[in-house]
Formats: structure tokens, sequence, C-alpha cells
């Protein structure tokens, strides 16, 4: 699967987030190395430091399933990944990650890029 097929499979499943109080409905596919896609989408909660975002979602559900750090290859986000976000690609080891920046280019970087100087256990 390319990046751009994968982040086109995070825009197919945003419509599933639950969003009522942003309706900003964020969708995410991250690729397992044997080829499986694990699908996320953010959830949100009254008490907005409750709700999860989308690529969270995604990872832990993909812990859930049996995955581990270094077992996801990609990850597709249809919105740059916040601050906490980008510390959970950098440990799971993610090696590209696509989303649609700012300007509305699909860009693919790396966790490290988007985390310089990341913390690091």
């Amino acid at each position: 699967m390319t990046d751009g097929e994968l982040y086109e499979r995070a825009v197919a499943v945003a419509g599933r987030a639950y969003a009522p109080y942003s309706s900003f409905d964020v969708g995410a596919a991250a690729l397992a190395r044997d080829g499986r896609v694990i699908e996320g989408v953010n959830v949100e909660n009254a008490a907005y430091p409750l709700g999860i975002c989308a690529e969270r979602t995604a990872l832990a559900r993909a812990v859930a399933e049996g995955y581990r750090p270094g077992d996801i290859e990609a990850i597709g986000i249809t919105a740059s990944p916040c601050g906490g976000c980008r510390q959970w690609l950098v440990e799971f080891r993610i090696e590209r990650v696509t989303y649609r920046s700012e300007s509305g280019e699909i860009v693919t970087t790396t966790p490290s890029s988007l985390l310089p100087d990341t913390f690091r256990f």
C-alpha cells in the first residue's frame, strides 16, 4: 500500500469519528509490517482532556491486537498530528507519517522531523 493510499484510507474512516464538540472529524490508518491496516478515529469527550486522537486510537487498537513498537511501518492521518501524538509516533517507531498540512498539501515525513530532539526513555 502506498502512502497516498494509506492517507485515502484515513479520509475514508474519518466520517466515523465522534466529534460532537469540535465537528472536526479525523481519521488515521496505520500500516503494519504484515500488511494489515488498523484504523482509528478521534473520539471527543465533554471533558476535553479525556478525548483521544485518531492516530492514538489506531495505535492503541494495534497494541490490543498484539502489535508492538516497530510493527507499524507507516500511518496516514487526515490532519497534522498534535504534540502528544508525535511522541506516540516516535515511541512506536513509525517510519513514515502522511498527513494534510495546514496549506492543504499532502506530505510524507518522519516522526523525528515532526518532533526533533524527542524524549526517549
